[in-house]
């Protein structure tokens, strides 16, 4: 019974959020868990952490924008790709990577199912 695919709840429901980002767009890690109405920042980042590779990890991220260690390249290729807007690097950022610009590309869960497809 269940197996090694059967997912916690809370994780179904995290995982389910991160597909829900449009792209172009992304959501904190503490948005998602107010979306949820449970859990915290520490818990969403667990939970990407552990199941998030099946969904648009790249779309759930860190407040202050700036990109996930160690998958910054594989995740700046997909931002670039759909166009998520971004900031300049300041010369002291290690490696000159940019960091996500979250006035523009932050996603407030607006639309929803019936939206009518536009971003």
């Amino acid at each position: 019974m269940g197996g090694m695919d059967e997912l916690p709840e809370y994780a179904e429901r995290v995982l389910e959020v991160a597909e829900l980002i449009p792209p172009g767009r992304v959501m904190t890690y503490g948005d998602v868990a107010e979306w949820l109405g449970e859990g915290g920042p520490r818990q969403v980042g667990r939970v990407m952490a552990l199941y998030g590779g099946g969904v648009p990890w790249w779309r759930v991220v860190r407040s202050d924008g700036t990109l996930l260690p160690g998958h910054e390249l594989r995740a700046l290729a997909r931002y670039r790709t759909e166009g998520t807007p971004l900031r300049q690097a300041s010369r002291s950022a290690e490696g000159h990577v940019p960091r996500l610009d979250m006035k523009r590309a932050r996603w407030e869960g607006e639309g929803g199912a019936g939206d009518s497809g536009h971003i």
